[in-house]
């Protein structure tokens, strides 16, 4: 079993139901999996995760099912379940559909988006812009705050989107790509600058120039997948397994 940094044991209670208890565990076991508290290929015992979590089998089995259709965790015929491995194909293929799902998104968001979605835009990129100034030259995947602030800044952009299945499969490939940021902020020389980034596609959107923003979207999208594709041929081979 892969080290376990921050999902705290949490006790069943009598009102309790199956399905929330599932829904407890999933979320506990999605974020400790995207944060890299399990290795690659590791290992995800049941009976271990219940004991941590302090959860029957039972939801905790759903949890990993139902992480296991969003791509987090693989399920193995007869031999249980594993952390899904990294790869550069895999993260090749992530990229592919990150951008269409999510420059699809973001085109409808701007088609829809009214005052109150470009304000709530322009706040997320502000407090995006604040936890950058704040970190310098740290590795900001590894930053827990600027991690949240860079998923909400993300996902605001997508919020008028029309489509509550564009809007979640944005969601559920976001945390597919966090993960492989957080492997390679691990493991690349040096950390990747992507404030003008994040600045330039807020203005495009701002500016209801969808194709500029669409463009710099997919820009975005290539440049993730090409760091991360950098440090898994220099990385150590763990993401391999």
């Amino acid at each position: 079993m892969a080290r376990w940094v921050t999902i705290r044991a949490m006790s069943e209670g009598p009102n309790d139901s199956v399905a929330s208890l599932a829904e407890r565990a999933y979320r506990e076991l999605r974020r400790a999996i995207v944060r890299g508290e399990f290795e690659p290929g590791a290992r995800l015992r049941v009976e271990d995760l219940s004991r941590r979590l302090a959860i029957s089998s039972s939801p905790v089995r759903e949890a990993l099912n139902r992480l296991s259709e969003q791509g987090l965790v693989r399920l193995l015929e007869n031999r249980g379940f594993r952390v899904a491995p990294l790869t550069a194909e895999g993260v090749s293929d992530l990229a592919r559909v990150r951008q269409l799902v999510e420059c699809e998104a973001l085109r409808d968001a701007m088609t829809h988006g009214d005052d109150a979605w470009e304000a709530q835009a322009v706040a997320a990129g502000h407090a995006l812009a604040l936890a950058e100034r704040r970190l310098g030259s740290v590795a900001r995947a590894l930053d827990d705050d600027w991690s949240q602030r860079h998923r909400a800044f993300h996902m605001s952009l997508y919020a008028a989107c029309s489509s509550p299945l564009l809007r979640e499969l944005a969601d559920v490939l976001f945390d597919n790509a966090e993960r492989y940021r957080r492997w390679a902020a691990r493991h690349r020389p040096g950390p990747r600058r992507k404030h003008d980034e994040h600045q330039q596609l807020l203005g495009a959107v701002l500016a209801r120039d969808s194709q500029k923003a669409v463009a710099l979207l997919q820009k975005h999208i290539a440049g993730t997948e090409q760091a991360v594709a950098a440090a898994l041929h220099g990385g150590t081979g763990h993401a391999r397994q």
